[in-house]
């Protein structure tokens, strides 16, 4: 009984706790309920602990401090939000884990001026009454591919479904057994169509399907041919794909609209390529508008470099049906989402893409610029002890479903931990403020300088740093 008294005695109430210089910080930061609630627990907790194992001439001072650290060890962790920046350092350029393409700087600049105020996203400026969102980055679309008209969603998924539902529902859609794939996440095509009220109706074969495949399979139930671009694998041998132009002469003869889901948006100028991209052969948006495709739905946030869309361009009487039917307002964008796709959009048409737009400045990044960072990097920690940094080759990938099998050629920092082995030196860079995603190539960590940003170069050695003096990577 006198053990628990003296316990009691020592344990500070909550309201003098509450007065401590640190605890005030932390009322500040995450209010005064959260800490309230967290110092009750933790006072309970120490209450638990001495009474089990009394410590004989503990003092008040002693157990409020010791509360006082327990509390701003766990409430940061407790209310801190699970979504973090990290450096992608996987040579992934487009990695779907990681949140695909990070935005450009005049995209940020957009999204934080629409984020902050109001903004025009459904008024009409010139005749002073309610408007349609859907005019928002509809001219640049048009600009950039040709089409006749536009219309945004939240993904590319949604784009697909969309557009089979308006045009196609309750009759068949016409595709290849060899494109009936499926797109990462566990979604499949055949799922999308039967969810849009289409019905599949499968031409040709896995490996061989031909123009005349899809004439004998028309009838007068037929609604539309669907094309899709098998842009996360590729069938190698005895293959055959009909071009394009075959297929919308066919759907012109029988009067189907042809809808092409190209998932990975390339607006590219395939003529501004180096040697680096000599593989490229990433069909793009404004040949497949040329070659006479209904609808063409591609993503927002892959090989364009913006955010998270799904894009649908084509001629104007496909798309008036689609932006009229149901489910466009559940699948609609929000402004932020228009804010950052028109200022990305705005990059690609006044050509400033190479520069401002990441992920197409990390496809042109050259050997020799990344050379160089790696290895200024590698000086700043020639004397870290315990740590060997070495420049290397190595190969990127685009990544997010695009381009299989094409690799670019890249510079690598090559690291090595003394005090453990690659696992180990893995897990600590994936625990590091901010985390490091590296990938272990023959039992060595690998940094891969083309999807780390320039100006994330000192960020990176801090942590390198940090680690190898084995102080808290944050």
């Amino acid at each position: 009984g006198q053990a628990m008294a003296d316990t009691v005695h020592v344990i500070p109430s909550i309201e003098q706790l509450r007065q401590r210089a640190a605890v005030r910080r932390l009322e500040a930061r995450f209010g005064r309920a959260a800490v309230v609630a967290a110092l009750r627990a933790e006072a309970q907790s120490v209450r638990t602990r001495l009474a089990d194992a009394p410590e004989p001439g503990v003092d008040r001072e002693a157990v409020a401090r010791r509360i006082e650290s327990s509390l701003a060890r766990h409430l940061p962790a407790a209310l801190s939000p699970s979504l973090r920046p990290v450096i992608n350092a996987t040579g992934v350029i487009v990695h779907t884990n990681l949140g695909r393409a990070p935005l450009g700087r005049p995209a940020i600049d957009r999204l934080a001026a629409a984020a902050g105020g109001y903004s025009n996203l459904e008024y009409d400026l010139d005749r002073g009454e309610r408007g349609s969102r859907a005019v928002h980055a509809r001219a640049l679309l048009r600009r950039l591919t040709g089409a006749e008209d536009a219309a945004i969603v939240n993904n590319n998924a949604a784009a697909v479904l969309l557009a089979v539902a308006a045009l196609a529902a309750g009759r068949e859609v016409l595709i290849s057994r060899g494109e009936l794939v499926e797109i990462g996440g566990g979604f499949r095509i055949p799922d999308v169509l039967r969810q849009s009220g289409a019905l599949l109706r499968e031409v040709g074969t896995t490996n061989r399907t031909r123009a005349a495949d899809y004439a004998a399979a028309i009838t007068e139930r037929s609604a539309l041919i669907l094309r899709v671009h098998p842009s996360n694998f590729r069938i190698e041998g005895f293959t055959e794909r009909p071009p394009l132009a075959a297929l919308t002469a066919l759907g012109r003869q029988f009067d189907l609209p042809v809808v092409e889901d190209l998932g990975s948006g390339n607006l590219l100028d395939r003529s501004a390529w180096g040697d680096g991209l000599r593989g490229w052969d990433e069909p793009d948006v404004g040949a497949s508008v040329k070659a006479g495709v209904a609808v063409c739905c591609f993503s927002g946030d892959k090989l364009l470099g913006g955010p998270q869309a799904g894009i649908l361009v084509g001629r104007r009487d496909h798309l008036r049906p689609i932006r009229r039917h149901p489910l466009m307002r559940a699948l609609r964008v929000d402004k932020l989402a228009y804010a950052a796709l028109e200022a990305t959009l705005l990059e690609h048409a006044t050509g400033r893409a190479e520069q401002s737009v990441p992920v197409v400045a990390m496809m042109r990044a050259t050997v020799s610029a990344l050379d160089a960072r790696a290895r200024r990097i590698a000086e700043s920690l020639a004397h870290a002890a315990g740590l060997t940094l070495t420049v290397g080759a190595g190969e990127s990938t685009i990544g997010g479903g695009t381009t299989p099998g094409l690799t670019i050629p890249s510079r690598v920092l090559r690291v090595r931990l003394d005090s453990c082995g690659a696992d180990g030196l893995e897990a600590l860079l994936r625990g590091a403020a901010p985390p490091v995603i590296a990938r272990i190539e023959r039992d060595e960590v690998v940094l891969d300088l083309r999807t780390v940003q320039p100006e994330e170069d000192d960020t990176l050695a801090a942590v390198l740093a940090r680690i190898a003096s084995g102080g808290v990577a944050g």
